[in-house]
């Protein structure tokens, strides 16, 4: 997992820019909304793709844990213009504090008749009390 806050690269008086990708390839995007609190979503790995997700409002709890299990689930907290990412192997789930929305990026199939050819779920990691 990697957590990045991103910036703005660029701004004058009529806003910024900031990227949230730059040289990266990508297949597939989605717009993901969490009306609220306590919905957790997730609870799979994949075996060739990569996902980041951008939150454009609100915060979110990510876990990750590597598929093997070989270390116990670890979280941290994603808030507003924060990019997480997980390669493949790494078993991903989000747990939403508030309602939210973000950005789903994939890189490997994800999207349209690909969405469910590369997800392996997998019972909830995140601990029951935490």
């Amino acid at each position: 997992m990697i957590l990045k806050k991103i910036t703005p690269a660029t701004s004058d008086d009529r806003g910024s820019i900031a990227d949230i990708f730059y040289q990266t390839s990508m297949q597939h995007a989605a717009i993901v909304e969490s009306k609220q609190a306590g919905v957790v979503r997730g609870n799979h790995y994949h075996k060739q793709t990569t996902q980041s997700v951008f939150v454009i409002k609100g915060r979110l709890r990510y876990w990750w844990q590597p598929v093997d299990r070989s270390q116990p689930p670890q979280s941290v907290l994603v808030e507003a213009s924060d990019l997480v990412t997980s390669p493949p192997n790494e078993i991903h789930t989000m747990e939403m504090l508030e309602p939210n929305t973000f950005i789903v990026f994939s890189s490997g199939p994800r999207g349209g008749q690909d969405y469910e050819s590369d997800t392996f779920r997998v019972p909830s990691i995140v601990p029951a009390k935490h």
